[in-house]
């Protein structure tokens, strides 16, 4: 979690002319270059923090690498505008990553800098399909989240995602939701885990059904509103999408049969 937060002293006013001079904990969000093999790829505004993680799970999510033994975090370069990540690939991903566009994003989208609708707008493959998951420790789980997020109880700017696993509720932190995913995803990929559902703290956005299609991963559960686009992909790439998830509700988008109710 080291930088992932600063402090900023500022002045808490109120309607009846109280002031209190206090010190907030504020989110970082850095910009954050992605060098494949010495080569400029990506420029993105995250938090910096799980950087090995993050770097994975982009890398996943475009499709520069199938695994996450592919990629090596070679270093991690401090400057006065950010961070540089130095990340080694095998020849053949960087080859094929020449060919590729180069992506400048910001930390509300996740399609920026595309140079053509047909390189922005990829279908993932179809998910494989698991086990139904259940509904009931689907919102147990949603629940537990919400405890499990220190970076956003100390300073209110975070997004969390969620891996619902075999053993464990894995979570990772950022101020963008795709950035969180990827964190996530990363994190998984190193560890060797299959997740049977992600959880996310935003809406579900075309970008992150997108990301958890091409994680290979059956179900996304959002906190709040889907968009109409990332329905009709979630239904393309049969992935069980439900959103409005929270206080023991969710309403299912996609994939019915994907989610047990008694």
């Amino acid at each position: 979690m080291s930088g992932a937060l600063a402090q900023h002293d500022a002045l808490r006013v109120s309607a009846d002319a109280d002031e209190e001079r206090v010190s907030e904990s504020l989110a970082e969000e850095s910009a954050i270059a992605l060098l494949f093999n010495g080569v400029p790829f990506a420029v993105m505004m995250a938090t910096p923090a799980d950087l090995h993680d993050y770097a994975v799970g982009f890398a996943l999510s475009e499709r520069i690498v199938h695994s996450a033994s592919e990629l090596e975090l070679v270093d991690v370069v401090k400057r006065e505008a950010g961070l540089v990540l130095h990340l080694s690939i095998p020849i053949k991903r960087f080859a094929h990553l020449e060919q590729q566009r180069r992506l400048i994003g910001a930390s509300g989208c996740g399609l920026c800098g595309a140079e053509t609708l047909d390189r922005a707008i990829q279908l993932p493959d179809p998910v494989d399909q698991q086990a139904p998951i259940d509904v009931a420790q689907l919102m147990a789980s949603m629940a537990q989240l919400a405890e499990q997020q220190p970076l956003n109880d100390q300073c209110g700017a975070m997004h969390a995602a969620a891996a619902l696993t075999d053993s464990e509720l894995l979570v990772r932190e950022d101020v963008g939701r795709h950035n969180a995913v990827d964190k996530l995803i990363g994190a998984l990929a190193r560890n060797g885990e299959r997740a049977r559902a992600v959880l996310v703290t935003s809406r579900a956005s075309y970008e992150l059904v997108h990301k958890v299609a091409t994680a290979n991963i059956p179900v996304l559960a959002a906190v709040s509103a889907p968009t109409a686009h990332a329905v009709r992909l979630a239904a393309q790439c049969r992935l069980g999408l439900g959103a409005f998830a929270r206080e023991g509700r969710m309403t299912i988008y996609s994939r019915e049969q994907q989610f047990k109710r008694l």
